[in-house]
């Protein structure tokens, strides 16, 4: 059964496979570059990012209060994403392909914005949470007392 599962994702590598190389290969010295690109990426993701993330999760796990660790490490997450993304527009000015409204705005003062927009949700969450906390401990100590 898993057999049939991973087929189509089997068809869908030897495809692509099969695509890129009717475009190196006419291209051969030219692609190289294409294929430092695609393999470069996931190569320094695993070896410098993916264990970069691992400790700060371990981290913010050892370090904060239970009620803070879910938000912030969401909020990690979603920062380490929108840098991603931003990354080829404010590495250099034109990056990536020019699109209609891609390179309009100020990519630097977006991106601020958006962080700003986020770490204040993880704020709000964590302020909920605390709350909560804090009314379940207060009902808990009061049904002692009551007793």
């Amino acid at each position: 059964m898993r057999i049939l599962l991973a087929l189509p994702g089997l068809a869908a590598l030897v495809f692509g496979a099969v695509l890129f190389v009717d475009y190196a290969a006419p291209a051969w010295p030219g692609s190289l570059a294409t294929l430092l690109w695609i393999g470069g990426g996931p190569i320094v993701n695993d070896v410098v990012f993916a264990p970069v993330a691992g400790v700060v999760g371990l981290v913010l796990a050892r370090v904060l209060p239970t009620p803070w660790r879910a938000p912030v490490q969401v909020g990690a997450v979603v920062t380490v994403m929108l840098g991603f993304v931003a990354f080829p527009l404010l590495w250099r000015a034109y990056g990536v392909p020019p699109q209609p409204g891609l390179h309009d705005g100020n990519t630097w003062l977006g991106l601020v914005a958006t962080l700003v927009v986020v770490w204040s949700a993880v704020l709000v969450a964590g302020i909920v949470r605390v709350a909560r906390t804090w009314r379940r401990r207060g009902c808990e100590i009061r049904s002692h007392t009551a007793r």
